[in-house]
């Protein structure tokens, strides 16, 4: 069960950075899931840094897991930027 809270916080997690960072980034759900689980791992990665973490983050369905992985969506995003650049 806890591979489906998972999902459902990643897919979740990656709409809302999504939303916060508009872009042409590419992904549909499938793109839009893993960024939001990826995001879970970075976002608790930073959280621990910063001595605020939350242990649950992707693993429970609740604001401040949600929030985390937001947070590290909005970060990979960003560095996605970063690197690739402008394209004309």
């Amino acid at each position: 069960m806890s591979w489906l809270i998972t999902i459902a916080v990643g897919f979740v997690a990656g709409a809302l950075g999504k939303f916060l960072i508009p872009g042409k980034d590419p992904g549909g759900c499938l793109i839009t899931t893993l960024l939001g689980i990826a995001g879970a791992v970075v976002g608790k990665y930073v959280a621990g840094l910063l001595d605020i973490g939350t242990a649950n983050a992707g693993n429970a369905f609740d604001l401040r897991s949600i929030a985390v992985s937001v947070v590290g969506v909005v970060i990979i995003l960003l560095l996605y930027r970063l690197i690739l650049g402008k394209k004309k």
